[in-house]
This record gives C-alpha cells, sequence and structure tokens, in this order.
C-alpha cells in the first residue's frame, strides 16, 4: 500500500460520466494505493462499469481527474493502455484466432513470465486461444496484462461466467501480483464473497454514486447491509 508520502498507484478525483451526454456516474472519489487491492461493487446497472471504463478512457469528454503515480492521466484507452495501466474488461480478452504465445508476444510479455503465473498455460502456448477454456482465456489475458508491469490494473469481473473453483484460483494469483508487484488493483465485482476474499478496501456503488465504504474483511458481516446499499437503501454504511 501506499506509504512514506508517496502517491498512490491511482487517483480519481470527482469523476463525472456517461453516455450521449447523460451522466451515469457522479462525481467518484477514490484511490488505490501501491500492493493494494480494492474492490467496486454493486449490483447491475450501479455504475461500476461506466466508472471503470471512464479511468481507462474509452468513454468520450468527463469532468473530474485521473492520476496514476502523480501524474494526470488522459488520453483514449489505447494509450492509457500502453503506459501505466494495465486494463481488463468484462469476458475474454483475448485474440481467439491467435496461439497462446502470439496473444502474449503481441503484448510483448514473456511466455516465461505468464507461464510462471499460471503454469496451466505452459502446455497451451502452441494452441489457439480460442481453444482454450474460458478459466484459461481469463488466465492468459490477466496474465498478458500484468506482464506489461502496469502501476495501476483496471479489471472487470474477472469471475463473470466461470466455475467457483476457477475463481478463487484466478483471484488468489491477483492477491500475489498485488504483493509481488506492487501495482494497484481496482476490481469491479458484483459477488461479496469473491470481493471478500482478496479485496483489501470495497466501495459500494448504488446508482452512479459511492455510498459506503469498509475494509474487505467486514464484507461478510455486513451483508445485510450491503444488500439494502444493491437495493437502493438511503441508510448507507458508515
Amino acid at each position: 500500500m501506499t506509504g512514506d508520502g508517496a502517491a498512490p498507484a491511482l487517483e480519481v478525483r470527482g469523476l463525472t460520466a456517461g453516455y450521449g451526454g447523460m451522466a451515469v456516474v457522479h462525481d467518484v472519489t477514490l484511490s488505490v494505493g501501491h500492493g493494494e487491492i480494492v474492490g467496486l461493487l454493486g449490483r447491475n446497472g450501479a455504475g461500476k462499469t461506466t466508472t471503470l471504463m471512464a479511468i481507462a478512457g474509452f468513454l468520450g469528454k468527463h469532468e473530474g481527474e485521473v492520476r496514476v503515480d502523480g501524474t494526470p492521466l488522459r488520453g483514449p484507452a489505447h494509450k492509457r493502455s500502453r503506459g501505466r495501466v494495465g486494463i481488463l474488461l468484462e469476458g475474454r480478452s483475448v485474440f481467439p484466432s491467435l496461439t497462446t504465445r502470439q496473444n502474449l508476444d503481441l503484448a510483448s510479455v514473456d511466455p516465461d513470465v505468464a507461464t510462471e503465473m499460471f503454469p496451466e498455460l505452459k502446455p497451451k502456448l502452441r494452441l489457439r486461444a480460442g481453444v482454450l477454456s474460458g478459466g484459461e482465456q481469463q488466465m492468459l489475458a490477466l496474465a498478458r496484462t500484468v506482464g506489461r508491469h502496469p502501476s495501476a490494473i483496471l479489471i472487470d469481473e474477472l469471475s463473470f461466467g466461470l466455475a467457483p473453483t476457477v475463481c478463487e484460483r484466478l483471484l488468489s494469483r491477483l492477491r500475489s501480483v498485488a504483493e509481488s508487484t506492487g501495482a494497484g488493483i481496482l476490481l469491479v465485482e458484483q459477488g461479496v464473497h469473491y470481493a471478500a476474499g482478496v479485496a483489501d478496501r470495497v466501495l459500494i456503488m448504488n446508482e452512479g454514486l459511492i455510498r459506503a465504504e469498509m475494509p474487505g474483511a467486514e464484507l461478510i458481516a455486513r451483508e445485510e447491509e450491503i444488500e439494502r446499499i444493491y437495493l437502493g437503501g438511503l441508510d448507507d454504511a458508515a
């Protein structure tokens, strides 16, 4: 985590963004320290993915500021992803017609680094990514993102469509990545239990606003409180 006066890996101030001139998220302010995993939770339509896409640069004009290591982050997504930000959006962010090795080469990621992270990929390097299982594709996507050594990593629904055992494997590796690389990770999730197992802190979002913040260790004990926020309750958590 950030300390000794160092700038956070990721800092967002007063972010307002949306689509077609209509704001979906409002005045979002958050930070992620180096080596820290911050979960962004909420039900479908709460504004989680919009927040992530605005930070990543996929949306057009918006208000607010995004900083990575204290430096303002500007420009479209393709420029941001080439710099100090890693982006892994919902779904399988791989090129299915290319082999596993070619997917890694395209991102200038050493296959040895990827297979050290996920040994399951080693015998699959010559296979087309499209024939890998959903879990293997997500491992490839995560290894390709982490292997570029970003300071901040944005991840949308890493667990989407995967079996619980695979999700636990991915999230466990994500914890190791944060600790070993010092990257700050902003993880969008819908499942409270998945976030509880990996997040240092959690932000709860509803109707485009961050309604509560709490340590990840408190998630399960405060699940009923979180459910009220998911359903639009106004008695936000302290």
